[in-house]
């Protein structure tokens, strides 16, 4: 939670379990913002140029201070969060991981890269394609992983070779600033910044960086996608999800419930990946429900020190506890039941595991996102009708389907409008880096990671061409025309593009040089 003091200019995070301080941060003004982005052009021009081998040296530094300090991090995080400790600690391992991914393969994924020519023709040019990073990527981040979202797009911003300025939520700013402190103490180049904010500092963010990557609201996203419009700059944007579940007649019904049930009430239910939706086939429909609402009844909620004893904590802020309830209480009273949870409980903004069932698409809690720890649950009669509804959603982000059949499920896969789809499991795409991460619909625009690809958003692609062989004076086709040799190399063109018989259509060719 965040208390926004502004005549002190500063911003007061206290813990959403209990109330208490966890610390302040400045808001930084706009006109600071665009002062930090042209110190980082500054230096910038060095950081590209000590290559992805030098960048390396210092990323993997920053990869041990992470690993050293973990214990501190994941105390920060939970004074801003109130996550249980085995989910904080999960934000400084994936920072770990992801560093390492992309340190260690930035200098064969920027390499130069020589694409062969389409024709005979082009063979007279080497052909290069360089990757050259855009100067400040500007990176604004949500509340709810404060460590892991900064890294998701920081670290491989930095590996390509550009300076990075951060806005993080000003829900859960503590960590960022963690980072950034983490960046100056193993004395790395100044390419990396944290301003601290609402609004208005992340709008200066879009204003004078070069590239904006933005994960939040959809809301948010399309203000953000028509400001670098305007100012024809590139931008990512990772937004809004409702993912669904489908659960077919042959699915092991026990992995496919406790699967869901993490799937849907990790960090709160507060995952943009969360599974918000669930389809069950009829035949299973009454044990799957059964079985999900054990598992779900089961969980420990609660605030953790650094004793690890809850499966479940507390929602970021007063504002996600009113959107959940709304949801529960307006789908209840649609006609909808709860099996288990329905209700906010003890004190601060905790939010008990919640299975609805009898829903429909008519109620909020199917329609929107809702970001929170409830399970919304249908029965279907077939698996058409699982993919229909499934599909049934503006957003894309991503699926999940529960089968014994393994093809069945990549069949099932392949129809679902989302940006990835896991066969019995969840979250697994996101624990794989050379796989793209991106939604459709209104979940967002581009992806990050994908291997190379996630590296190379990035950067700018460079095409370069040089002779293979000694030069002429002048080329065929360059002025004054000689028809003649205009005529060669025309037919030398359409020989090497066309098919068939058009490839040597010499009446063609002479009508052309008629003038017919």
């Amino acid at each position: 939670m965040t208390e926004l003091d502004q005549s002190a200019a500063t911003i007061e995070v206290r813990n959403p379990a209990t109330g208490d301080r966890s610390g302040s941060v400045p808001i930084t003004t706009p006109d600071e913002v665009a002062a930090a982005v042209r110190e980082l052009r500054l230096y910038q021009p060095e950081w590209e140029a000590i290559g992805p081998e030098g960048r390396k040296q210092w990323l993997l530094k920053l990869q041990d201070w992470l690993i050293d300090n973990t214990e501190h991090l994941a105390d920060v995080l939970q004074s801003e969060t109130a996550k249980p400790r085995a989910d904080a600690l999960i934000d400084p391992a994936f920072a770990v991981d992801l560093l390492g991914y992309y340190a260690r393969r930035a200098a064969k994924f920027l390499g130069d890269e020589h694409p062969s020519p389409h024709t005979p023709l082009g063979r007279l040019k080497t052909l290069t394609v360089a990757y050259r990073p855009y100067q400040v990527v500007g990176v604004i981040t949500p509340w709810n992983f404060p460590l892991a979202m900064p890294a998701i797009d920081v670290f491989p911003a930095l590996a390509a070779g550009a300076a990075v300025i951060l806005k993080p939520s000003e829900v859960t700013p503590l960590s960022a600033v963690e980072l950034a402190r983490g960046w100056a103490e193993i004395g790395a180049p100044p390419v990396f910044k944290v301003v601290t904010g609402a609004g208005e500092t992340g709008g200066a963010v879009v204003d004078n960086a070069d590239y904006v990557q933005f994960t939040g609201s959809t809301a948010t996203g399309r203000k953000i996608a028509a400001a670098c419009a305007e100012r024809m700059v590139p931008y990512s944007l990772e937004l809004g999800g409702k993912d669904p579940a489908i659960v077919l007649a042959d699915a092991d019904i026990d992995r496919a419930a406790h699967g869901i049930a993490f799937g849907g009430m990790f960090n709160a239910g507060q995952v943009c990946i969360s599974v918000e939706r669930v389809y069950v086939e009829a035949p299973v429909y009454d044990e799957f429900v059964a079985t999900l609402t054990a598992a779900v009844a089961a969980l420990r909620q609660g605030a953790d020190g650094r004793e690890s004893k809850n499966d479940v904590g507390a929602l970021a802020n007063e504002n996600q506890v009113r959107i959940v309830q709304r949801h529960v209480d307006e789908a209840v009273a649609a006609g909808a039941r709860v099996t288990t949870g329905g209700k906010r409980t003890g004190v601060g903004t905790f939010f008990e595991p919640t299975v609805l069932v009898d829903v429909d698409h008519s109620m909020s809690c199917v329609a929107e996102e809702t970001f929170g720890p409830t399970l919304p649950v249908m029965k279907v009669a077939d698996e058409a009708e699982a993919i229909r509804l499934a599909n049934d959603s503006i957003y894309g982000l991503s699926a999940s389907v529960w089968t014994g059949d393994k093809a069945r499920g990549e069949q099932v896969a392949r129809q679902l409008n989302a940006g990835a789809v896991n066969i019995n499991d969840v979250f697994s795409n996101l624990f794989n880096f050379a796989m793209p991460m991106g939604g459709w619909g209104q979940s967002g625009v581009g992806a990050r990671w994908g291997g190379a690809a996630g590296i190379r958003k990035y950067c700018r692609a460079q095409a370069i061409t040089r002779p293979r062989l000694p030069t002429m004076a002048k080329e065929l086709f360059w002025y004054p025309y000689d028809m003649n040799k205009l005529l060669v190399m025309l037919g030398a063109m359409r020989a090497a593009g066309a098919r068939g018989l058009r490839r040597v259509d010499l009446p063609a060719i002479l009508r052309l040089k008629d003038g017919r």
